[in-house]
């Protein structure tokens, strides 16, 4: 049992599956109230995940489920270059 490591386990604020947070993209609200994605996951401010294919992107727009876990209005721009990074 000694050894064995803990694998941190996040939400995808789109399908609301839990995964590895390394399979998931992490975006994040930092502290001037702009919103981007993490590539590094080590960007300081208020972060939510989401699973790296648009669908998962679609549902969590169109279910306003990332606006709730970054509290805060996300742009329709701010969702466009969203999804071309996830392509």
């Amino acid at each position: 049992m000694a050894g064995t490591k803990k694998i941190p386990m996040r939400m995808c604020v789109g399908c609301g599956e839990m995964k590895p947070k390394k399979e998931l993209v992490r975006i994040v609200r930092i502290p001037d109230g702009t919103v981007l994605v993490d590539d590094t996951g080590k960007k300081s401010g208020r972060g939510a995940y989401i699973c790296p294919s648009a669908e998962c992107l679609q549902k969590a727009r169109k279910s306003r489920r990332l606006e709730k876990g970054l509290s805060c209005r996300i742009s329709d721009e701010v969702y466009d270059d969203m999804e071309k990074k996830l392509r």
